[in-house]
């Protein structure tokens, strides 16, 4: 692909504070007022995607295939988390990315995460396709 610099070792953070909005109890009462993992899981796939946007050719992205994280430790309200991807497989159009993330005291996830290279515009019209009943399939 043309206009293509992406290369292992590629590095990405993310980061965000820990507030009502991304803790286990918004999505139930019943959970606890902890950091969620559906939202640790965004995050680690945050990390992937800016490891990565700036190295792909124009008109190209990378989307989410498939995450397979740990949730280790648990993070209150107020403090931060950072997450890391590092790029560690190119297989055609295939990334895998290794994650980690921390809280302001310890590891709280890792795992591994793949991305696959698309085409926008293409992918766009399959998108468009489905809202439209399939007929931009082609």
């Amino acid at each position: 692909m043309k206009g293509n610099t992406l290369r292992v070792g590629l590095t990405g953070t993310a980061t965000t504070t820990v507030n009502a909005e991304n803790t286990a109890d918004r999505f139930d009462p019943g959970m606890v007022p902890a950091f969620a993992t559906p939202m640790l899981i965004s995050l680690m796939d945050n990390a992937a995607h800016e490891a990565v946007k700036h190295h792909l050719p124009e008109g190209y992205v990378s989307v989410g295939t498939r995450i397979s994280i740990s949730h280790i430790a648990a993070t209150p309200q107020g403090m931060k988390v950072t997450a890391r991807a590092t790029l560690i497989e190119i297989y055609r159009n295939r990334l895998v990315f290794e994650a980690e993330a921390f809280d302001e005291v310890e590891k709280v996830g890792e795992g591994r995460l793949e991305r696959f290279i698309v085409h926008r515009e293409s992918f766009m019209k399959k998108l468009l396709g489905k809202v439209q009943g399939g007929k931009a399939n082609s």
